[in-house]
């Protein structure tokens, strides 16, 4: 999905009228994001950071070798480093949504209240906003994507984060013939009753959050991340918390071992696989019907049907997050948003027996792990979704590996985030094909 992009932005470059992009955040992905916008994007120019702690943004930037960027208090004063054209640290998060001097503002938060918070404003603002922040798009993705076109703005996920890998993968594979029936994540390691203290060395050799860490190894980032896909691609589940086979060959063997016409009367599945060979990134198999396009294909080694496979073997986190800025902002395009009607959602599963009064801890945590279900089931057992977990607390005694539902917990009063899921449960929800037959 370069293809145009790195024109375009040549062409800022030259005209000496550089994108002009503002960071929410500045945490382990931010802090890499800050490097590469400053030092590998020609016609871009990191505007200013907007963050709790200004001092983790001076850090970045000092470490990005930018030694000229100034504090600010509000509005004011990012308008006046703008002008002056130095990247401007404010704790004001309103003010980078806000200013006539942002194009395009990238989550990078992690936090659901603060980002629906955060996407509200740049909505206001008429601002395209960049999620890095899968937990609110898989979490009221479809409202705020109903939101941003109202306002006249781009919402997206971002390339090289895992859904958007996916569905530029997906976009290719339609775009040459084929239809998607299965969109996969390759893993290394699935575990769902891992916690920040048994990923504390794996993190601290990294430098990441613990918590963050643990969102990666427990599938609760998967399933954020697959839920996205689906509602994206228009795709469902074959069960609560996808197949998940673990396989040690390579993930192009892997289209021998679905059911064509169990996929096509899914409308398609979101799935993922553990160990199997090239070790990351994702795949995505499809269908092709003309006997003669089977024969070129087969010829290029993609399989002898009826699943052709595709897949990338690696993802590059924020290396590609500003090709994403400058998609929203030069060529009015999502690289990932949810469509209007829901298809998947990523829910709550109890990681250990949990007691009444437990107040829920934050993803990644010890308390609990995510899964994708169906969105029609979703909504009639009143299951509770990741991104409104946090926070709540217990009425009853939960056991492990049961999925909470709204009837378990209490939610705290005032959040955006279930106004935000109040509003989407007026949109449609998908029910697969093979299920409709039957109603």
């Amino acid at each position: 999905m370069m293809m145009g992009v790195d024109k375009l932005l040549s062409e800022r470059a030259v005209q000496g009228d550089p994108l002009r992009v503002a960071l929410a955040g500045c945490g382990f992905m931010g802090r890499g994001l800050v490097n590469q916008i400053a030092n590998s994007v020609f016609g871009m120019t990191l505007a200013a950071i907007a963050v709790r702690s200004p001092e983790q943004a001076f850090k970045a930037l000092i470490d990005a070798g930018v030694s000229d960027a100034i504090a600010v208090d509000g509005p004011l004063g990012l308008k006046q480093a703008i002008q002056q054209r130095v990247t401007a640290v404010t704790e004001d998060f309103h003010a980078i949504t806000q200013s006539d001097g942002i194009d395009v503002v990238i989550d990078v938060t992690g936090s659901v209240e603060l980002g629906c918070r955060l996407a509200l404003d740049c909505f206001a603002g008429g601002k395209h906003l960049v999620l890095m922040n899968a937990a609110v798009d898989a979490t009221v993705g479809s409202e705020l994507g109903r939101l941003a076109d109202a306002a006249g703005v781009v919402l997206t996920g971002c390339d090289g984060d895992q859904a958007g890998l996916q569905m530029n993968l997906i976009r290719f594979v339609r775009s040459i013939g084929i239809t998607p029936l299965v969109s996969g994540i390759i893993k290394g390691l699935h575990d769902p009753y891992r916690n920040p203290t048994t990923q504390e060395g794996f993190a601290r050799r990294w430098g990441q959050d613990p918590w963050m860490v643990t969102s990666f190894a427990d599938g609760t980032k998967m399933s954020l991340d697959q839920s996205i896909v689906a509602n994206a691609a228009g795709m469902s589940v074959h069960k609560r918390g996808m197949l998940g086979r673990s396989h040690g060959g390579h993930v192009d063997q892997l289209t021998h071992c679905y059911d064509v016409d169990e996929l096509r009367a899914l409308g398609g599945a979101i799935d993922y696989v553990v160990h199997a060979k090239p070790n990351a990134g994702s795949y995505c198999f499809g269908t092709q019907d003309d006997p003669k396009q089977q024969h070129y294909l087969e010829l290029y080694t993609r399989g002898t049907g009826p699943l052709y496979s595709f897949h990338t073997p690696y993802r590059l986190g924020h290396f590609e997050v500003p090709i994403t800025a400058a998609r929203a902002a030069l060529m009015d395009d999502a690289t990932v948003r949810a469509l209007p009607t829901r298809h998947v959602e990523a829910v709550t599963t109890a990681k250990t027996d949990l007691k009444a009064g437990t107040v829920l801890d934050r993803p990644g945590g010890y308390h609990y792990y995510g899964q994708a279900e169906k969105a029609h089931l979703v909504r009639a057992e009143r299951l509770l979704p990741i991104g409104a977990a946090e926070g709540c607390m217990l009425v009853r005694d939960v056991r492990r590996d049961a999925t909470l539902t709204y009837d378990d917990v209490a939610v705290p009063p005032g959040r955006l985030v279930d106004q935000l899921l109040d509003a989407q449960r007026k949109l449609a929800v998908a029910v697969p094909p093979s299920l409709m037959a039957k109603l």
